[in-house]
């Protein structure tokens, strides 16, 4: 996450959070990452930094993006999941060519 070292009078105030969501089914695997901006607004309940946990920093994430981004991300995880299982493009050797 980054911070300013002071914003609004409070200390370490996250404004952008870098994330990354992995999915498997236990033999395949994929990743999304990005980063989100993420607004403190004066006068909101302020958390410390040092006191912010992981359920809150992901419920800020998903906030911003907002239900279909999210919903998007994780049908692009499963989709990408299944084309390594089934994958939709293949590289069969060349028929001509000799195997040993």
């Amino acid at each position: 996450m980054n911070c300013y070292p002071t914003y609004e009078s409070q200390t370490d105030v996250v404004f952008n959070v870098h994330w990354r969501v992995n999915a498997t089914d236990g033999t395949y695997n994929a990743t999304v990452y990005g980063t989100v901006g993420v607004t403190y607004v004066a006068g909101s309940p302020y958390t410390p930094y040092a006191d912010l946990t992981q359920a809150q920093v992901v419920g800020w994430v998903q906030d911003a993006m907002g239900p279909e981004q999210v919903a998007s991300i994780e049908a692009n995880l499963a989709t990408s999941i299944a084309n390594q299982v089934n994958p939709p493009v293949v590289t069969p050797p060349l028929p001509w060519a000799t195997t040993n």
